[in-house]
């Protein structure tokens, strides 16, 4: 696994041995990213099941300058603090580890729009999909975002998340991404 495009590009990233975590390909990465930027210019990322941190390390090696990456495993946040480290990106992340639970709650408290949400929870877990409508309710979502949710691609989610319409739906063999937008 490494970082696609931008100024990191190339970097190699770490995840955790065994099925704790489900990291997304570089192909599926590449595809996703060039659907909705491939660059930005500025912005700011949640990605609520951190795994290794790939999607918003890639979404600032892109141009987005800040992320908050929620993950509950210790062993995956330290994973996610050593790619973070050797990307040099310590100044734009913040690692919480917490339950994506508390995702609405802690950046409610933090006064942020977020930009680029990205939703990838264990597959079995179809209910953490919920997230999105919670943070579209509790308004941390910005005029201009997307939401991005990894998932089975047996799972039909919902057409839209508030005023946040499903997109695009691609498939990638048993991966599907539903991206909305406004």
């Amino acid at each position: 696994m490494r970082v696609v495009a931008g100024t990191r590009k190339g970097t190699t990233l770490k995840s955790i041995a065994g099925s704790e975590t489900r990291p997304t390909s570089d192909k599926v990465k590449e595809s996703l990213f060039n659907m909705i930027g491939p660059y930005f210019d500025g912005g700011v990322v949640a990605e609520l099941f951190g795994g290794s941190g790939s999607l918003s390390i890639e979404s600032l090696s892109r141009g987005t300058e800040k992320a908050y990456i929620f993950e509950k495993n210790p062993r995956a946040c330290s994973v996610i603090r050593e790619n973070v480290a050797k990307c040099r990106l310590e100044e734009s992340v913040e690692i919480v580890k917490a339950d994506a639970r508390n995702a609405v709650k802690t950046l409610q408290a933090r006064d942020v729009d977020i930009d680029l949400l990205f939703i990838d929870p264990p597959y079995a877990e179809v209910k953490y999909y919920e997230l999105a409508e919670a943070f579209v309710a509790a308004g941390l979502l910005s005029e201009s975002a997307i939401i991005v949710c990894e998932h089975e691609k047996q799972l039909t989610l919902p057409e839209q998340f508030g005023p946040y319409v499903k997109t695009k739906n691609p498939i990638y063999g048993n991966i599907a991404i539903s991206i909305y937008m406004k």
